[in-house]
């Protein structure tokens, strides 16, 4: 008698086909979202349709030279200056048409500082949360875990006077944060800092980002503190010009980067052109050579043109380059060479 088959399994179906596909990427929230921002300050204009979203967690620094609209879309951003077109919502609040709701999420350290030199520390931050709406335990609660986050519990009773440039930076800080914002915003936070007090800010500040995951929008015209901020958003005559991760934006380079002063820079660009097959261009007056492995042009370069050349450098890609590849000139002459403002 022949022995049974047996059936074939049968297969199992998925309960989905979601079942078979990666889990989706989390949907990261917006914690700014600009679009279109304009405004002017007499003939200048400051913002030229600027448009920009800003993550929430994340640290997004504003790079940009004088005049090139940072502090003006800051002043905008702390619901201090109304643009004369755009939109601006803050954690979906509309910025703009309802800046005091906006103001709930927003904690600020302007440039100038705002601290009360003849009151102390305590006191200064026990005024900035009575504005806020604080008081009795929950208030000095906070304020003792300020001080004490930044260093600053054993100087609370010292007027700010007496406090060193870092110390008094801190107190803006540790005020700026007392409420417990969602976004806070830095304009220029370590200007008038020497080099030792501007690491122990930017210690304390990503101290602060890990603990409590605030979205930071900074501002700056000094490029090593750029290189911190997780996506540096560059700005030139009110226009943004370049976005992105620090490490990325200059990866656009694509290698080193050759900078020649000669007599007569445009006849020199002209001839290494012609005879090595390099686009040269001249930027700011130097002849300027992007290409991988310049160490290797660099002595052919003195054997062809040993009488034009009066001297040259050689080096890696930096946000400067960026800037010269987007705008055409270095970010020492961008803008208009005013402070922002100068004509309101």
């Amino acid at each position: 008698m022949p022995r049974p088959q047996a059936l074939p399994a049968r297969p199992v179906a998925p309960a989905s086909f979601a079942a078979l596909s990666p889990p989706p990427a989390p949907v990261l929230e917006t914690a700014v979202h600009i679009e279109a921002l304009r405004h002017r300050f007499g003939e200048r204009e400051a913002l030229a349709g600027l448009s920009l979203d800003v993550t929430a967690g994340e640290l997004l620094v504003l790079l940009g030279p004088n005049g090139s609209g940072k502090t003006t879309l800051f002043r905008i951003l702390s619901t201090a200056l109304l643009p004369a077109s755009g939109s601006v919502r803050i954690f979906g609040e509309d910025a703009l048409r309802h800046p005091a709701r906006a103001r709930r999420a927003l904690g600020v350290v302007f440039q100038a500082p705002s601290l009360d030199r003849k009151l102390t520390a305590v006191e200064n931050l026990r005024h900035q949360g009575r504005l806020y709406g604080l008081a009795g335990r929950e208030l000095e609660a906070r304020i003792a875990a300020a001080l004490e986050r930044l260093g600053l519990a054993e100087r609370a009773a010292e007027r700010i006077e007496h406090l060193s440039g870092g110390l008094a930076r801190r107190v803006e800080l540790a005020k700026g944060l007392l409420h417990r914002p969602r976004l806070l915003l830095l304009d220029e936070p370590t200007t008038g800092l020497d080099p030792t007090a501007r690491r122990e800010f930017w210690d304390l500040l990503d101290s602060v980002r890990a603990e409590s995951r605030t979205t930071v929008v900074l501002t700056t015209h000094l490029m090593d503190e750029a290189e911190r901020g997780d996506r540096i958003a560059v700005l030139d005559a009110g226009r943004l010009v370049a976005l992105g991760a620090p490490a990325a934006l200059k990866a656009e380079i694509g290698g080193d980067v050759i900078s020649v002063h000669a007599e007569d820079p445009e006849r020199l660009a002209a001839a290494v052109t012609a005879r090595f097959g390099h686009a040269a261009r001249v930027v700011d007056g130097a002849v300027r050579i992007e290409l991988v492995a310049g160490h290797e042009l660099v002595p052919r370069l003195v054997e062809a043109f040993p009488s034009a050349i009066r001297d040259l450098t050689l080096g890696k890609p930096t946000l400067d380059d960026v800037f010269v590849r987007r705008t055409g000139h270095h970010f020492s002459h961008g803008g208009d060479g005013r402070r922002e403002g100068a004509a309101r």
